[in-house]
């Protein structure tokens, strides 16, 4: 967690996270209704050993994904110009790659639910672009964030 605090506008369990609005009751039945169970958690501890040392190798394809996709690079380009934005891409970059080991080794708390909220709420009108100070899109559209669950296949 040391590392994740010097990484600019990576808040989790810290007091600049708002409690999430998704009680840990609803995110049980969450859990529930997306088949996610003991042996899912089990496979993402196993899993931290793994990614610690290739997360930068995952971010390559995902960005590599996103960049290759102008309906989804948009939400990280400028709006004066429809250009990429490489501060903003590169910020959002640090907190993803913890993001993902932070997953990987989570206890599903309220802390990391509350978090889980946060990153929400930066996809969305209430949030995005404030962390980095970002000219962009005003939010991610909804289409893509949903699509982009349910990978189809590897690249």
């Amino acid at each position: 967690m040391q590392e994740a605090m010097k990484i600019p506008g990576y808040t989790y369990g810290t007091q600049a996270v708002e409690r999430s609005p998704v009680t840990l009751g609803d995110f049980e039945l969450m859990k529930k209704s997306a088949l996610f169970g003991a042996e899912d958690i089990q496979a993402l501890r196993l899993s931290a050993e793994v990614l610690k040392d290739q997360v930068e190798a995952v971010l390559d394809v995902w960005y590599g994904f996103v960049a290759s996709n102008p309906h989804l690079l948009a939400s990280f380009s400028a709006l004066s110009d429809g250009k990429p934005l490489a501060e903003y891409l590169g910020g959002v970059r640090k907190r993803f790659g913890q993001w993902i080991l932070d997953t990987a080794r989570a206890e599903y708390d309220q802390r990391w639910l509350d978090y889980q909220h946060e990153i929400g709420m930066r996809h969305h009108r209430t949030k995005k672009n404030r962390t980095d100070g970002a000219a962009s899109t005003s939010h991610v559209p909804f289409r893509d964030l949903f699509a982009l669950i349910f990978p189809s296949r590897s690249h």
